[in-house]
This record gives C-alpha cells, sequence and structure tokens, in this order.
C-alpha cells in the first residue's frame, strides 16, 4: 500500500514492477495491460472497502441488478470477466449460477473470497474453447482494456447462440446537472478517498480512465458488429449497465 499524501496534488506518478502510472496521461496498448494489471494488485488488499465506501454501496445494487438482467435459469454456467475479489461470482453462485471468475491481476485473485474457480488471465484471450458458456458478467473493467472491439468479438467467440451479457461500468449522468456533480465527486472526492484508505494515485487514475470509453452509439455498434441482439442500456447516478444476446 502506498504511503501517499491524501492532501497531495493529483499529478502523482508510482511505479509498481517497473510500470509508471500517470494519470494525467493514460497509456495506450501493452503498456495500459502492465499498467492496469500493476494497479490493481497494488489496490486489491482494500479494493471492496473503497468501492463500498465511494459508491455509498449502490455497486452492489447493480451488480444484483445486472445478473437480473441476465435472465438465465439455475445451472447455467456464467463467466466473471475481470473478476477481481469475486463480487459477481459471490451474487452468481447465490442466484443458483456456476460462476468462473478470470482477471490478469495475481493480486486481485488472492485477495478474492468467492469458492468459484478462478483463472489467471487476459480477457482479451480467454482460454475457453467456442460457445462453452451461457452468459458473462463484467464490472467496472471495460475502461481498463486494452481495446473494446476485441473484447466483445471474445465475448461472442466463448458464449453460445443465444446466451447473454451483463456489463456494468462507470458512466458520467446524462443529466448536466448531476454531470457537474459527478465529475467533481468522481474527479476530487474519490482519489482523496482512496488516499485516505489505498492508494491515492490508483485512485486518480480510475476516474480519468472514463475518457478510454467510447460513445454509446459507437458501442452500441460494436457490439452488434460482433454478433450480439437485444442490446439495451441502463445508465444509472454514474454507472450504466449494457445487457446483449449472443445472435
Amino acid at each position: 500500500m502506498s504511503g501517499s499524501d491524501p492532501s497531495g496534488p493529483d499529478r502523482e506518478t508510482i511505479r509498481r514492477s517497473g510500470v509508471t502510472l500517470d494519470p494525467e496521461n493514460l497509456p495506450q496498448g501493452d503498456e495500459k495491460r502492465e499498467a492496469v494489471r500493476s494497479l490493481f494488485d497494488t489496490i486489491a488488499p482494500r479494493y471492496d472497502l473503497v468501492n463500498r465506501i465511494m459508491t455509498f454501496g449502490l455497486d452492489v445494487r447493480w451488480r444484483r441488478k445486472a445478473l437480473t438482467a441476465l435472465d438465465l435459469p439455475a445451472g447455467s454456467q456464467v463467466l466473471d470477466l475481470a473478476c477481481g475479489t469475486g463480487d459477481f461470482c459471490r451474487e452468481a453462485a447465490k442466484a443458483g449460477l456456476r460462476p468462473i471468475g478470470i482477471d490478469l491481476s495475481m493480486g486481485m485473485l488472492a485477495a478474492a473470497r468467492t469458492d468459484a474457480p478462478l483463472v489467471h488471465g487476459d480477457i482479451l484471450s480467454l482460454p475457453l474453447a467456442d460457445g462453452t458458456a451461457d452468459g458473462a458478467t463484467c464490472g467496472f473493467a471495460l475502461r481498463n482494456l486494452v481495446e473494446l472491439p476485441g473484447f466483445f468479438d471474445e465475448l461472442a467467440r466463448v458464449i453460445r447462440p443465444g446466451g447473454r451479457i451483463s456489463l456494468v461500468d462507470a458512466a458520467e449522468p446524462e443529466n448536466r446537472l448531476l454531470r457537474w456533480g459527478h465529475g467533481i465527486y468522481f474527479g476530487k472526492v474519490v482519489p482523496r478517498i482512496g488516499g485516505l484508505f489505498s492508494d491515492r494515485t490508483a485512485y486518480a487514475y480510475l476516474p480519468k480512465s472514463l475518457a478510454y470509453m467510447p460513445p454509446w452509439p459507437e458501442m452500441q455498434a460494436r457490439l452488434a458488429d460482433a454478433g450480439f441482439t437485444d442490446i439495451e442500456r441502463t445508465v444509472f447516478v454514474g454507472a450504466h449497465l449494457v445487457t446483449a444476446t449472443r445472435g
């Protein structure tokens, strides 16, 4: 854990395993993959705690809505991609589903609290045969991927026809006043919370990583190009849920 001063400037850098993360200059490609891996290794021990505090517990509700939206029968095989500490895995198991968690960060997998099978791997290249899963969830990770079109193609490959995906991520509110308040909270308050309980620089990067997210019409088009239908988006305050069916 970093001992950074929570009152310090936003522009900081951290070095983990030789990787430099500068929240003001967002990395791309392989540099982004390694920076994200080391970032989540760093914040894993208190990741759940900080999530609950900074979302006022709403992240739990959003995940439950995402699982309900999957609309899959009990016993279905569901992939929790970028599973982190296994929040989705735990909720999926309670719902009678059979989850498998996959994450790039060994730190997150080591901190996981789930009985589900866990796999260390890159979700852009899943170690699974075609059409082996009934559905997939992904929580707060889309903006941390090297690329989204390749991820959607990989989802379409491993999910059977008729299977479902349910993806939750942070998002700016559409209402201008709410967007203004969200910008202040996410950009200024969240890094301070992160600095108090975990690593300030990591939580300064996470709000800025929203810049990676494409506009909704582009994301919708990419999902359609990958072979998904019934594409829907539900907007919350500070997050959104994207669901679709494998065609």
